[in-house]
């Protein structure tokens, strides 16, 4: 017996008091009464769904996750790893991997595909490295604190066309949410501003489906960045072939589809919450109350995705910029080059100090 119980109100959430004189559980807040079985069962049952939504974490069906590289394609393509970073690389046969996209070590080693799965689907770059340096360019421009070598042209040109390694989750879920809710009115009334507040529980239920929901496969790209480049087009979503290669970098995964399942699960959380959350209009303030998000069906697939990447490095710092390859959205962070800012606030101190010495010696002549 050393679990405290605590009943609250299903009216507004606050503590229930048993009242001997009546034999029933009374809010003291909203003075609603209500009889002690529905209490208990009120309670039980939010017990026994807080139980199942603790174990409710999907266990993805992984068997249909990729597939297994064939003689043929295992002739024609070659596997690089990065010393520095330890990211993994596959290009054709044709393709001098002299460089990593995302450290820029010069120096890459022969590795192999052993216990590697064959991607199921491809996207298949839509922007060229011409289009790609553009944009990068448009991206620089009027950053007058950006280092110089950032936006020297040689530099630029290092872009890299790079197949990002992609789970793609399936799921299907049934949703039970509730929400507290809250309607205010301010008025004046003879010498009083008044405020009434109307508190409300909304409840909503239903089945979520998701398809080919995305989490990359790499810990070398930043989750942040790598979601900031979405969405991907899956209409253009081919059976994947060597054949897309040719001219390319592919990274290997490094985290496979069970490493990646909980941040599916939270994109997912997180999704259905707030579209639950966005049906409730109307109210001054609406807050979570309580989730229950069970899996039904789950399944994953292998997919690379296009990307142009940039690495470089700033004083010891390395920065990393990512360009959809198939829609052109291109994000990355930038240094401030701050001997360039101070430089050009002394300027502009000894600009305004000789602007007011002037206006001084005009007004006082």
């Amino acid at each position: 017996m050393d679990q405290v119980v605590n009943y609250q109100c299903p009216a507004c959430s606050r503590t229930l008091s048993f009242r001997s004189e009546s034999g029933k559980l009374s809010c003291d807040y909203c003075s609603s009464e209500f009889e002690v079985s529905v209490v208990e069962q009120l309670n039980a049952d939010r017990a026994q769904v807080a139980a199942q939504a603790a174990d409710a974490d999907p266990q993805w069906d992984l068997s249909r996750a990729g597939g297994e590289w064939d003689a043929a394609e295992m002739s024609n393509i070659r596997a690089y790893t990065c010393p520095a970073c330890a990211a993994g690389i596959i290009a054709d046969e044709t393709t001098a991997a002299t460089s990593c996209p995302y450290c820029g070590n010069n120096s890459i080693l022969t590795a192999n595909l052993s216990g590697q799965l064959k991607p199921d689907y491809i996207i298949p770059f839509k922007h060229n490295k011409k289009t790609a340096m553009g944009l990068l360019k448009n991206f620089y421009e009027g950053k007058k604190l950006l280092p110089k070598n950032f936006s020297e042209a040689n530099h630029i040109e290092e872009i890299r066309g790079v197949y990002a390694p992609f789970w793609l989750f399936d799921a299907e879920l049934e949703a039970d949410m509730r929400f507290r809710a809250e309607k205010s009115l301010t008025y004046i009334k003879g010498n009083y501003d008044v405020t009434e507040t109307k508190h409300f529980r909304i409840t909503r239920q239903g089945t979520v489906a998701f398809e080919k929901l995305p989490v990359d496969g790499s810990s070398k790209m930043p989750d942040e960045l790598m979601d900031s480049i979405e969405p991907f087009t899956y209409d253009e979503l081919k059976p994947f072939s060597t054949v897309y290669l040719p001219g390319f970098l592919a990274e290997k995964y490094n985290q496979d589809a069970e490493a990646s399942r909980k941040r599916a699960n939270a994109r997912i959380n997180v999704s259905v919450a707030r579209a639950f959350a966005d049906s409730a209009k109307g109210y001054t303030k609406v807050r979570n109350e309580y989730a229950s998000i069970l899996p039904q069906k789950s399944s994953v697939k292998y997919a690379l995705m296009p990307v142009w990447m940039l690495s470089t490095k700033w004083k010891g710092k390395v920065f990393l910029f990512a360009m959809n390859g198939q829609t052109g959205k291109l994000m990355g962070d930038l240094p401030v080059d701050w001997g360039r800012f101070w430089t050009g606030m002394a300027k502009i101190t000894l600009t305004l100090t000789a602007i007011f010495t002037g206006v001084m010696f005009f007004i006082f002549r």
